[in-house]
């Protein structure tokens, strides 16, 4: 497992890292979450994202059970705050940022994370109050980094210019994969200028791009799509076009001597910009699978070949990411 420097941290992650988005927050048994992480570490990922909101809190609690068995300079640990914890609890004022952050870090059984993510924008707070009261956080030693998930390239800036001196953000967290390559447009750019490193989720979008749905048939019994608990996001990919498009990339995954996903996360590590890949997995053999990708080059040829079997399929441009918001508000 080959590791990268995140932004202008002293961090180094492991190119593939382990998220809980769906999996541990209910969508698999506890033994199974346990077995996934124990093979996490087994294959030299040490980098587990996760956050507050996934299962209310449920993966934060499997990790802080599971995690409690390793040594805490063992592994670099992340989580996030935004999304809506009861009807009261949401967004990022610095009274949630304050209780969230302490929730999380109980719920962890640990006094600190590496990097504490803003899930989303808080367009309701002003910029300058939210980095503040995260400012805080990071004195008082209960994250020792910042980060943002699908923030636009304006409201980095933003969140750059209102943070104090004594503190960074250092990471960004889109989606992106060959079916959503939306950050190439301007958020890597951005990023790249700004010394931040990026940790991309569903690099192998949900699975899709394993090849394991295929068009017109159903959707595979033990599949993230057959589970109710898990098929809400996959549900948009799983077109006839798509669907289609992905199978013209198997013969060019079988060419270059690998399985699918082990192409399709070397094509999203292929980028600079990029820290690590976050993947899911519901069973040891996959967290194993994924962690095989890391250190694959792929070729010019190869690379070529997967953008004309995908033609115009892919999404392309900048795009807002699911639950985001362009707004930025000042005080």
């Amino acid at each position: 497992m080959r590791l990268r420097q995140l932004g202008s941290s002293d961090l180094q992650v492991s190119e593939i890292s382990l998220g809980s988005w769906l999996t541990y927050s209910g969508g698999v048994e506890a033994d199974a979450t346990a077995a996934c992480t124990r093979a996490a570490f087994d294959a030299g990922i040490t980098f587990f994202d996760t956050a507050n909101v996934y299962g209310r809190g449920a993966a934060e609690e499997a990790w802080g059970a599971i995690l409690a068995d390793y040594r805490r300079e063992d592994y670099v640990l992340a989580t996030k705050v935004y999304f809506p914890m009861s009807d009261t609890d949401r967004g990022l004022s610095p009274e949630q940022i304050h209780k969230q952050v302490d929730a999380s870090l109980r719920r962890l059984r640990t006094d600190h994370v590496d990097l504490y993510q803003c899930h989303r924008f808080d367009a309701e707070t002003p910029i300058e109050d939210t980095m503040e009261a995260l400012a805080e956080v990071v004195r008082a030693g209960k994250a020792r980094y910042l980060g943002v998930s699908e923030w636009t390239p304006e409201q980095i800036r933003a969140g750059i210019e209102a943070c104090p001196d004594d503190v960074r953000i250092v990471s960004s967290q889109p989606q992106y994969s060959m079916l959503w390559r939306a950050p190439e447009a301007e958020v890597f750019p951005t990023t790249a200028e700004l010394g931040i490193a990026n940790i991309v989720w569903s690099p192998m979008a949900e699975g899709v791009l394993t090849g394991k749905y295929r068009p017109g048939e159903p959707v595979p019994v033990d599949s993230r799509a057959a589970s109710d608990e898990m098929n809400g996001f996959i549900r948009q990919k799983l077109t006839d076009r798509t669907l289609e498009a992905v199978q013209r990339l198997a013969p060019i995954a079988e060419g270059a001597g690998l399985s699918m996903a082990e192409m399709a996360l070397a094509w999203v590590l292929r980028r600079s910009e990029l820290a690590s890949a976050i993947v899911g997995a519901s069973r040891p053999e996959q967290v194993h699978a994924n962690a095989a990708a890391a250190g694959i080059e792929l070729t010019a040829d190869t690379l070529a070949a997967i953008d004309e079997a995908l033609g115009d399929v892919p999404v392309t441009g900048q795009q807002l990411g699911p639950g985001a918001s362009p707004a930025i508000t000042h005080r």
